[in-house]
């Protein structure tokens, strides 16, 4: 068997926080529970599953009293929001159809797609069902992700690669990714490719360096930014 445990899952607590934020009593944990998968996979088949595709990587949700606070990550928030905010109206109306309570709704855009796991998955599963080839997608999308700054990159495709009879899996992997190290900041999602012959598993790793690094070199870039103005 083999040792294995989800990186994200592994820091939340400590370098990570909770993608649902709120605290209920016994009777109500569950159907709190409930309408949470509710929430995530309506949206999750709403706006990843169907056009538009708008990259929504994280749903975060938070609660008060009386209102369900929903954050959606997404690579493409003009898709969620449409034309003077109409298609985030109507998302929030049928939110509250959906868990018969107030719902807001705000979005966060993703600045840098090529670093974010989900979106990276989803895209190598758009291609594989445009039957490209697995190895070519593969080895591009780990070296834009190097490219737009990651420390490591790691996907894993398994099932009928390439519409063989026999299942398998392949790895491509750039860079180093320190799954044992708390302090490293490492992406992680898990996707599927249906395609005519099979479903296929993709798994992707981004290490995006340590915890606060990235806050360090933003400062940095700031101050180098103030300095040539001047």
């Amino acid at each position: 068997m083999g040792q294995k445990c989800h990186p994200i899952g592994f820091r939340v607590g400590i370098t990570e926080g909770w993608q649902s934020r709120w605290y209920a009593p016994k009777q109500a944990y569950g159907t709190f529970l409930v309408e949470d998968e509710k929430i995530r996979r309506f949206i999750d088949e709403r706006l990843n599953r169907q056009p538009p595709h708008a990259g929504i990587s994280k749903i975060e949700i938070e609660r008060t009293r009386d209102e369900v606070k929903v954050i959606l990550h997404a690579a493409r928030p003009g898709m969620v929001i449409g034309a003077k905010g109409a298609e985030v109206d109507k998302l929030k109306e049928q939110l509250e159809d959906l868990i018969d309570r107030r719902v807001s709704v705000n979005i966060v855009e993703i600045r840098n797609p090529d670093l974010d796991a989900f979106l990276i998955g989803a895209s190598i599963a758009e291609q594989l069902k445009k039957r490209a080839s697995f190895r070519r997608v593969m080895k591009q999308k780990c070296e834009a992700a190097m490219a737009a700054g990651a420390k490591g990159v790691k996907i894993i495709c398994s099932g009928r690669l390439g519409g063989s009879e026999m299942a398998r899996v392949e790895t491509q992997l750039l860079g180093s990714i320190p799954l044992q190290t708390l302090q490293a900041d490492v992406d992680y999602a898990v996707t599927h490719a249906v395609t005519t012959y099979g479903v296929i598993g993709i798994k992707v790793w981004v290490y995006r360096g340590m915890y606060g690094e990235q806050e360090e070199e933003a400062l940095r870039d700031a101050r180098f930014r103030r300095r040539a103005r001047r």
